[in-house]
């Protein structure tokens, strides 16, 4: 009788360790091969970082450009073109805008003027202008993850 009982628990104890029935703990590591579970309420879970970098390209030689972010407010500047300035958040909804002045052209039959806004690498926002006018171009709006 023992003997059964033993061979039942024996039998009963191979069958529950199927991997269907594994219960995956969010604060241990993973086995190796086996993706990393991700939960909000998980305090080792990595961070999201965003790149944000704003843009301003062409064939004029000047620009006066204005841009808006969480972390610099409001920032103005005249500077030369091409022009780049990024910054990082971890925000899940970013507001950005960014508009831009050309200030002079210099022995240009076409004119050409960009403003671009790359979120993670990605073009998220852009205009361009082709025109003699010294025209603002602008572009904005809330990036969500």
């Amino acid at each position: 009788m023992a003997k059964r009982i033993l061979v039942l628990l024996v039998v009963m104890s191979i069958a529950g360790c199927s991997k269907d029935n594994t219960i995956i703990d969010a604060t241990r590591p993973s086995p190796v091969g086996e993706p990393t579970p991700r939960t909000t309420n998980n305090p080792n879970s990595p961070v999201a970082v965003n790149k944000v970098e704003y843009r301003v390209t062409g064939n004029a030689m000047s620009a006066r450009i204005r841009y808006s972010n969480v972390i610099d407010g409001s920032t103005q500047v005249v500077t030369t073109i091409p022009y780049t300035a990024t910054f990082t958040s971890t925000e899940s909804a970013i507001f950005v805008s960014l508009e831009a002045t050309p200030i002079q052209y210099v022995n240009t039959l076409y004119p050409f003027f960009s403003v671009q806004i790359f979120v993670n690498g990605a073009l998220f926002r852009e205009s361009t202008s082709s025109d003699l006018f010294f025209t603002t171009i602008s572009v904005s709006g809330t990036w969500r993850r």
